[in-house]
């Protein structure tokens, strides 16, 4: 019996796991993946779940990563600096792989609103072959997440399932399988011994070739799942991912005759790139905008793959300054883009703003937000005598 519940996207995500089984969940806080861990620790107790806010990024993954040697299902949730600290072990986890299912949540953080740096997780994913999930709505987080455990135990490798703040932090109607979590089932098996769990050369050269093999395997699951869906009819290909997908079908709803004009293909599974689905629509478009966040992870596959098939079309992204190449995108942003992109195509059509473009110069100055660190940070303490420091001096 299913139910619908107004969730934000990390909530979703945690119910998705709870629904999945979760049995373990560690995580270092940090915006905008915090609200995940905390919705499921709400459910601990009752639920026989273990969760633990650890010292630090690397320490929840490799205490997730134990419980998944043992059989648990395991998520870790941390910000995209955060992967940083984790990717020590997160680079051996891809070799040695896992036994019972093993989730990273990575919570990336265009803008940046509240991050030292502005990170795409898509690329480390892809760095690290690791695969790499990317929702654009609460409902796809909520689904993507129990996608991404059943992943984890089939292939016995890490899934990393990305999100940014917008889908992190946005709001939306879910329907779920359940209308509240259920208690999980205990670890059965147990940490067994067994050499597979030791890093050594011998055995990285072992499991290389098959971390090559599952990689292949994915990317043609992938290409079969509805995740990755292709919406019109036109020669006017657009390729995007997560949030930025909805900016583009909001940028192009007000066109008329929107299957007539545009293809847009949204991509929910981008690491390994879904390259049969994506080859099937590239065929049948003569040009290719891309619209996406942070890096040209999109726009590199692509081209590589239009490369490869020898295919004619004409690509419009950020390689080429059609699109921003840093920063958080927004509708208007796209619409802007977009713009450029069909006017450098010869294409007199243009896209239509909502409302009037206000002039910044027209805007009052706003007030100075000083920067801060988030309640209950380690750092804070040190921060905040920092800040007196530098006020007194």
């Amino acid at each position: 019996m299913t139910d619908k519940k107004l969730l934000m996207g990390n909530e979703a995500i945690a119910l998705g796991a709870m629904e999945a089984g979760v049995q373990v969940v560690t995580g270092y806080p940090g915006t905008p993946s915090t609200e995940a861990l905390e919705t499921i620790a709400r459910y601990a107790n009752r639920c026989g779940i273990y969760t633990e806010w650890s010292s630090n990024e690397k320490v929840a993954l490799e205490t997730a990563a134990g419980a998944a040697y043992s059989g648990a299902k395991a998520l870790v949730t941390m910000k995209q600096v955060g992967l940083n600290v984790a990717s020590d072990p997160l680079m051996s986890l891809s070799y040695i792989g896992v036994k019972g299912a093993l989730v990273l949540l990575v919570a990336d953080d265009p803008g940046p609103h509240s991050s030292q740096t502005e990170q795409d997780t898509r690329a480390f994913g892809h760095f690290a072959n690791i695969p790499v999930l990317d929702p654009a709505t609460p409902q796809e987080a909520y689904e993507l997440t129990k996608l991404a455990f059943e992943l984890s135990h089939e292939f016995e490798i890490p899934i990393i399932l990305r999100t940014t703040t917008r889908v992190s932090h946005s709001c939306g109607d879910v329907v779920v399988e359940a209308a509240e979590p259920v208690p999980v089932e205990a670890i059965e098996e147990g940490f067994v011994k067994d050499r597979r769990w030791t890093i050594f050369p011998k055995l990285t050269a072992e499991r290389h070739p098959w971390l090559e093999s599952v990689q292949e395997k994915l990317s043609e699951r992938f290409s079969e799942l509805s995740f990755n869906s292709v919406a019109g009819s036109g020669k006017i290909g657009i390729i995007a991912s997560g949030v930025s997908a909805l900016y583009v079908k909001e940028a192009i709803e007000a066109v008329r005759g929107f299957e007539e004009l545009f293809t847009l293909f949204r991509v929910g599974t981008v690491y390994p790139f879904p390259e049969k689905a994506a080859l099937s629509f590239l065929k049948g478009i003569d040009r290719l905008l891309v619209a996406e966040e942070l890096d040209p992870y999109l726009e590199e596959q692509a081209l590589q793959l239009i490369g490869k098939a020898h295919l004619p079309v004409d690509v419009y992204g950020k390689k080429n300054g059609f699109f921003p190449v840093s920063g958080e995108y927004n509708v208007d942003i796209v619409i802007d883009s977009l713009n450029r992109a069909l006017a450098a195509y010869g294409e007199s059509l243009r896209l239509s703003h909502a409302s009037p473009a206000v002039s910044r110069e027209k805007l009052p100055p706003l007030p100075i937000r000083a920067p801060a660190l988030c309640a209950g940070c380690m750092h804070r303490a040190v921060f905040l005598r920092f800040q007196a420091g530098c006020k007194t001096a």
